[in-house]
């Protein structure tokens, strides 16, 4: 092989392992699934994942998604009506950015979670929450809402429930 072959093949090899498509992707209903259990269907989402495993627990094994360096990058699937409940990321901003559906989204006070500021996020809205924020959000639509959700580091510390929120006390 010459040197500008071997050149090609990597870069066709680099760029293939930096796509992750649509149809490589599987909506992931019982990472959160402990919550249903807990709270009931109201809290039944899917996670979709492309970069990192997200917060929500150990997906290191899955060879779908491609690794983590800086932030994690998932779709969330939420069926109408149902609800994710108030957490907080300690560690690092998330960001919600909605494709379909709509969404109202809240920011809760921190020594005080039923003090609370909402919004509704429709298409191609897009909310940054910082860290250390208590956040809350509910599919207000009449379908499923899908949305991106974006996690400032490779492997986010697992969130916490505040005393205000409905899973209070639950673990994994």
């Amino acid at each position: 092989m010459t040197a500008p072959e071997k050149t090609i093949a990597d870069l066709e090899q680099q760029i293939d392992s930096c796509i992750a498509s649509r149809e490589t992707r599987h909506e992931d209903w019982d990472t959160l699934g402990f919550q249903a259990a807990a709270g009931g269907d109201r809290f039944k989402r899917a996670q979709i994942r492309y970069i990192g495993s997200g917060a929500t627990g150990d997906h290191e094994n899955d060879n779908r998604t491609l690794p983590s360096d800086h932030f994690t990058f998932s779709n969330m699937r939420l069926p109408a009506g149902a609800v994710g409940p108030e957490h907080t990321h300690h560690d690092v901003e998330e960001v919600f950015f909605v494709l379909e559906g709509e969404l109202e989204v809240a920011v809760h006070d921190v020594e005080d979670g039923t003090k609370k500021a909402v919004r509704r996020l429709g298409y191609r809205d897009l909310i940054r929450v910082p860290a250390g924020v208590p956040r809350s959000l509910a599919n207000v639509g009449d379908t499923d809402a899908l949305f991106c959700v974006i996690i400032g580091a490779e492997k986010p510390q697992l969130p916490t429930y505040p005393p205000s929120s409905e899973m209070f006390g639950v673990t994994r």
